[in-house]
């Protein structure tokens, strides 16, 4: 069978070159294919210790926990409620507010805890840590919050209407508090969170004489996290397949490379490459795994393009990967031991059929495209932490 979905190593070196290129657009100026965007919070790379209160708004679910951070991190107490109702039309920012009060009087709070809020929603970073929002995605409207803050907010209604008092708020994205988490473990030279799950995006630390932006924001200097919302990039080498996906999809032209690796799209995928079979129109990544893992259920054919698939998403994520491996070495020639923190359940899926798994194809090809780039001295660690989001957020907060 043909290999529609190869890449050899000097197209991934290819497309590492090209991200890299427009990472370093996206530090100079905004609006730009990758938005590099500053979280103004100063890293501590170890000494982090105290208690926090972490919150969590997602697509579906409001979480919220205490935790603990020091020699041992624990997360003393969560709460957790489905929040679908924020969907339904007339949900105003009070019923918002009023729902996440509730969930957080479920727990016991240390007194004058900071609140980390990881909010799942497009939102530009202020220079205070709170975070103004974009727009409302994933079905929700509640039009009167957009363009205006998100934490502060929340912070006078906590104090004013429950039994608790929050000293402070910062509002964080998810892929963010991934990069913190990652600090927990000490020794490396660079850290980058990355989430490869229903989407993707990549974070790191930058110097902030590294980020031309950055120039004209009074106050502000020293190491600074970005979100480089890299689901955006648009990497060459994409097949006709991959054009077909983008073409039937509700924001044409945007999310390339997300809609090349991520799980909700990669079955998109499948369908173009096998047109003539009758196929689900919802089918996953997760189907797609079913398929490579019980081999003998399905025909041959859909076996291994399932797995072209999976496989090329691994690689092209390792290319990104590198990409930015190559911008932080430029950023500081001295790295040489760089900790990756990735999440979502496609990176960490497992096949058992005798092939790679996806994070095996990561890292073996991270190892190859670096060699290639001329940073075969480079050394990569990916790493896995459970509840990493809630550890970040706190991580974040206590800096």
């Amino acid at each position: 069978m043909k290999n529609r979905f190869s890449l050899s190593i000097a197209q991934l070196t290819d497309i590492a070159n090209d991200l890299t290129k427009k990472i370093v657009t996206g530090l100079e100026k905004d609006g730009t294919e990758i938005k590099c965007l500053p979280t103004y919070i100063h890293p501590k790379k170890d000494a982090i210790k105290g208690d926090a209160t972490v919150i969590d708004l997602g697509g579906t679910n409001f979480r919220v926990a205490t935790v603990s951070v020091g020699q041992k991190t624990t997360i003393p107490g969560s709460a957790e409620r489905d929040i679908t109702e924020m969907k339904k039309d007339g949900f105003t920012e009070e019923d918002l507010l009023s729902a996440q009060a509730k969930t957080i009087e479920q727990i016991e709070i240390p007194k004058d805890t900071p609140i980390g809020y990881c909010f799942s929603y497009p939102a530009k970073c202020l220079i205070n840590g709170d975070a103004e929002l974009i727009k409302w995605t994933k079905g929700v409207h509640i039009s009167e919050m957009e363009g205006k803050p998100i934490g502060k907010p929340l912070l006078d209604y906590l104090n004013k209407n429950t039994g608790n008092r929050f000293k402070s708020i910062k509002v964080l994205n998810d892929t963010i508090t991934s990069l913190f988490a990652g600090l927990l473990n000490h020794g490396y030279d660079a850290y980058i969170g990355i989430i490869v799950g229903t989407g993707t995006n990549m974070a790191s630390f930058f110097p902030s004489e590294y980020i031309p932006k950055l120039r004209d924001t009074k106050g502000w200097q020293g190491e600074t996290p970005v979100n480089l919302e890299s689901g955006n990039f648009y990497p060459p080498h994409l097949t006709a397949m991959d054009d077909a996906v983008d073409a039937k999809s509700d924001n044409k032209g945007f999310q390339r490379f997300e809609k090349a690796v991520s799980g909700m799209y990669l079955g998109r995928i499948f369908r173009e490459a096998l047109p003539g079979e009758k196929l689900d129109e919802n089918l996953s990544a997760v189907d797609l795994s079913r398929m490579i893992n019980n081999p003998f259920q399905y025909k041959e054919e859909y076996v291994e393009t399932a797995y072209l698939i999976y496989e090329r998403s691994a690689r092209l994520v390792a290319a990104s990967l590198s990409g930015l491996i190559q911008n932080l070495h430029a950023a500081n020639p001295k790295i040489r031991r760089v900790q990756v923190l990735a999440e979502g359940s496609l990176f960490w899926s497992k096949v058992s059929t005798g092939k790679a798994s996806y994070a095996d194809v990561v890292n073996a090809s991270i190892k190859e495209i670096l060699s290639a780039l001329d940073l075969p001295d480079i050394e990569v660690t990916i790493a896995q932490m459970e509840n990493a989001n809630l550890i970040g957020a706190a991580m974040a907060v206590l800096s």
